[in-house]
């Protein structure tokens, strides 16, 4: 039986060929899978019956479903979605009340083999890649489900996007072909695998990149960040200082503002030296609280502070709005299991 969901027009066009339809019944089907986001082949009501009832002896539109679906009082939906052998994943829609943009932030692995501290997903090890289809099919799910069109992807849920780039960039290719979502409005976030971070400036993309980085020096970061100690701040910098050789695009830095430890004056001079001469604009997030660890957040005097001394060198500096926290939707809150 074909899944439908992540097939190109080509591909559902050998479907159709092979049951002696018309090259038009293809893109019909193309345009109710991504733009209407239907659910089954009887909603594609422009389709004949008796069409659909050939259809539906080779095909369907999809086999994951949503075991779990929470909102938040903010607004967010987070689902935890199981695919056919059983794992599950969760992915969130976030949506802003002044902006028209609904983002949709996506796993892309079962579990996580870089099992950074502060963070849920990493706590249950590297179980499997998703496939591209299996990516692409969260934004489809959230679209059914919501009746809404998804006008931004991250790449922040669980797992390291770029230990599963192969199936990262087909969904992103998908996301921008076939969902007509701009390049721009991809981000892949990393924690700073630096062998696919010089392969993505090569690529010379459009998307954005953002990095995990979370630390000023190198002792705190392998405090916070297993990654590290392969792959150090040092040689990360020259990675990212090639990236925007190459691509002249600008990088989004990532920084988890976590008390007493990395929200201090002098960590935010140090992150500073250290951007200094990279072409990009920092996120500050406030930490999410896990049943983890004992991390805190810190309080707004110490964000504010710490946003300053970073914009007085110079960056554009932004604190993430948080979305979803009260639902375990945050940044470094999913688990992709039940409890």
């Amino acid at each position: 039986m074909e899944i439908l969901s992540g097939l190109t027009q080509q591909e559902i066009e050998q479907i159709t060929d092979s049951l002696k339809a018309s090259k038009f019944r293809a893109r019909q089907i193309h345009n109710w899978i991504y733009l209407k986001s239907v659910s089954s082949i009887d909603e594609m009501t422009d389709l004949s019956v008796k069409f659909r009832e050939e259809l539906k002896k080779v095909a369907k539109v999809s086999d994951t479903k949503i075991k779990v679906k929470q909102v938040s009082s903010d607004g967010t939906i987070k689902y935890l979605l199981e695919y056919p052998d059983g794992e599950c994943v969760e992915t969130v829609l976030m949506r802003f009340d002044n902006r028209a943009n609904l983002t949709a932030c996506v796993s892309s692995q079962v579990g996580c083999a870089v099992n950074c501290s502060f963070c849920a997903t990493g706590k249950r090890g590297f179980i499997r890649n998703l496939t591209y289809k299996e990516i692409i099919e969260q934004v489809l799910t959230i679209q059914r489900d919501t009746g809404l069109k998804v006008t931004n992807v991250v790449f922040m849920g669980q797992g390291e996007p770029l230990l599963n780039l192969d199936n990262v960039l087909k969904a992103m290719e998908i996301f921008n072909e076939d969902f007509y979502i701009g390049a721009r409005r991809l981000t892949v976030s990393t924690s700073g695998i630096i062998p696919q971070i010089n392969k993505l400036a090569e690529l010379d993309m459009q998307s954005t990149l953002a990095i995990s980085l979370h630390a000023p020096n190198h002792e705190i970061r392998k405090q916070l960040m297993q990654i590290e100690n392969k792959y150090n701040m040092n040689d990360l910098k020259k990675a990212l200082k090639n990236y925007v050789d190459k691509t002249g695009r600008r990088i989004t830095i990532e920084y988890l503002l976590i008390k007493d430890l990395n929200d201090t004056v002098e960590a935010a001079k140090q992150l500073a030296m250290y951007l200094h001469d990279i072409k990009c604009n920092i996120n500050l997030i406030p930490y999410n609280p896990t049943a983890e660890n004992d991390y805190q957040r810190p309080n707004n005097n110490s964000i504010m502070k710490f946003k300053y001394l970073l914009e007085h060198s110079g960056k554009k500096v932004t604190v993430r709005l948080e979305r979803g926290a009260d639902i375990d939707a945050a940044c470094g809150q999913l688990k992709g299991k039940v409890d």
